[in-house]
């Protein structure tokens, strides 16, 4: 239009000059206008073609989505490109703003909104995310659910197999050479399993010819579910080894461990260890691009909104190991974050680390003391009243700037109920492979405070005094402001006693044997830790039960006494409980958790207020 108005202007002018123009001049005028026009028109084409491929390049729109939608058939995501150049140059940055817009918008929506798409937008939207919006939605608190695809459909088991079958030859593939001795254990221990229950499904343990004979068949049959639990569990150790994970998506494992997800949603130990597995499979960032093209992001997205806290946990763990955008750290097998499971604006201020004993777990040992009333108010499931977990309820909203974790590993009493014959694992050991998991978390970057249970207070001495001989971890050894110990044996346990004089009934485990008043080791770890924890003025609080214990239906003992459960520093307070009650509030005003929030806000107020 302004290209016209000055065209017409510089006409009128020629046409309304006083004298007339020569005829060269005419031309000359005319020539210019020629070139004016033709630089603009050439200079705005070259334009337009260059935002078109542009816009083109960046936006590419798949004419087969409609179809796909009316067959309401899964979408893939596109994984993200392999080019450095391509990633890291000014397309890339511009893609990453306007993502985390995106994300914001988008998590906003559901929030600000009651209602703010048809379930047909909210699909549109889940077609077009991309592999970090989409974990950046699942991470998101407020996200709908309505965002994320479903799974894609799985591939239909052949006529003559089953998903036991399946589990057999998966674990079968996996490397059997050179193996931790525990994992030999289970695989060959759910290998023989397997075998007996197909021999008597597929006609008894002797087969003539036939169907084999009515008892044999009887004989030999392995209920299905216990051989899936065997082989769940053997494939949780190999999931432990990178390069066998990837032999487990090679394989089809993502897909084969989704079906029994859906099929068990009602076992919560089958689903713990399949979570697990995919955990530990989202260590490895080369199989992340397959972690999310088989659904198993929108599986843990609903899975991280659930009221029990172990499905949450282990949800919040692999999203955590998916999401490389905003989390640094690696959680690997066994360290749960309580607090925040979320994206959060909140800034991380200091780190408090709850480290379970014999017979623990990183969830129920942190749980409200029971009670008939209790009970009930947990089946009803509300938090308000009764919690399964009072680090992730109560001090998580007491104090939110802190990242709590939780610690979760095997141990036993007797070895007769040892998980794994072969698995001797001393305190040492022990506190080498968490210190090591812990480092991987980022523990040690940040302000700390240990909270520890029983033995798990052994397990902390041990791993700062190691931390302390090692200079690459003299951070953590300098970040750490204080230590709560629930009822931890410093000078030995009665539980040994009884343990050594029973001996033929119980057969004591090695971690109760370490338990022991004339133990060696444990005299050493009380003695080097004191002098240790003087010299760097660890402020540190004790608690000691004060009433007996009830193991099994017949034994009943004084687990720690108050002498042994005397560090040699910081208070001592009894409390009127017995070992497994030390570390479970009655309620969140009783004395035990309020004198522990106390211990906390007083050892970390530098910390937090900065």
């Amino acid at each position: 239009m302004s290209l016209g108005a000055y065209c017409v202007i510089y006409c009128k002018r020629i046409g309304t000059s006083t004298s007339p123009p020569k005829s060269h001049t005419y031309w000359r005028d005319i020539r210019n206008i020629i070139k004016f026009t033709g630089s603009l028109i050439l200079g705005g084409s070259v334009f337009l073609t260059y935002e078109v491929l542009a816009l083109k390049k960046s936006l590419t729109l798949d004419t087969e989505v409609v179809e796909r939608e009316k067959m309401k058939s899964y979408i893939y995501v596109r994984t993200i490109s392999s080019d450095k150049g391509e990633n890291y140059g000014i397309a890339w940055q511009a893609r990453k703003e306007l993502h985390k817009a995106v994300r914001k918008v988008l998590a906003a929506s559901a929030q600000v909104f009651r209602n703010p798409f048809a379930d047909y937008q909210y699909r549109i939207i889940a077609q077009a995310c991309d592999p970090r919006t989409l974990i950046g939605l699942a991470r998101s608190k407020e996200s709908d659910l309505r965002f994320f695809l479903p799974p894609p459909p799985l591939p239909s088991l052949k006529e003559d197999s089953s998903i036991e079958e399946e589990l057999r030859k998966l674990l079968a593939s996996l490397p059997q050479t050179d193996l931790d001795e525990c994992i030999q254990y289970f695989t060959s221990l759910a290998l023989n399993e397997s075998s007996q229950s197909l021999a008597a499904q597929k006609g008894g343990l002797w087969c003539f010819g036939g169907n084999g004979l009515p008892y044999a068949e009887s004989f030999g049959e392995v209920p299905s579910a216990t051989v899936e639990m065997f082989s769940l569990e053997a494939i949780v150790k190999h999931s432990q080894i990178p390069a066998h994970c990837d032999r487990i998506e090679a394989n089809g494992g993502l897909q084969l461990l989704q079906r029994l997800y859906q099929l068990h949603k009602d076992c919560p130990k089958v689903q713990r260890n399949i979570m697990r597995i995919v955990g530990n499979m989202a260590l490895s960032e080369r199989l992340h691009p397959a972690l999310i093209r088989s659904g198993w992001v929108s599986i843990m997205a609903e899975a991280l909104k659930s009221h029990h806290i172990m499905e949450a946990s282990h949800a919040a763990r692999t999203l955590a190991n998916l999401d490389r955008e905003t989390v640094q750290e690696k959680y690997q097998d066994g360290v749960y974050v309580l607090h925040p499971q979320y994206r959060a604006s909140q800034p991380i201020k200091a780190d408090v680390l709850f480290i379970h004993g014999l017979m623990g777990a990183a969830f129920k040992t942190w749980r409200q003391e029971d009670s008939e009333k209790a009970l009930i108010e947990n089946a009803l499931g509300d938090e308000d009243r009764y919690t399964t977990c009072w680090p992730k309820t109560w001090l998580a909203k007491d104090c939110p700037a802190l990242r709590i974790i939780s610690v979760e590993y095997d141990t036993s009493l007797s070895d007769w109920r040892a998980r794994c014959p072969m698995e001797r694992k001393s305190i040492a050991f022990r506190s080498n492979e968490l210190l090591s998991k812990l480092r991987a978390a980022g523990v040690g970057d940040r302000p700390v405070i240990w909270i520890s249970h029983s033995m798990g207070g052994l397990l902390v001495k041990k791993m700062l005094l190691e931390a302390s001989r090692q200079p690459e971890l003299s951070a953590l050894i300098n970040n750490t402001r204080g230590i709560i110990f629930y009822s931890v044996p410093h000078h030995g346990s009665r539980l040994a006693e009884y343990s050594v004089n029973v001996r033929y009934l119980l057969f004591p485990s090695l971690e109760v044997k370490e338990l022991s008043k004339d133990c060696p080791a444990l005299k050493t770890l009380q003695d080097d830790f004191l002098q240790f924890a003087k010299e760097k003025d660890f402020q540190v609080l004790n608690f000691v039960e004060t009433q007996p214990t009830f193991i099994g239906n017949m034994i009943k003992l004084h687990v720690v006494p108050v002498e042994s459960a005397d560090l040699g520093i910081g208070d001592l307070i009894p409390v009127d409980v017995n070992h497994l009650n030390i570390c479970k509030p009655k309620k969140k005003d009783a004395f035990l958790y309020q004198r522990t929030l106390q211990f906390i806000r007083e050892t970390l107020a530098k910390d937090l207020k900065n």
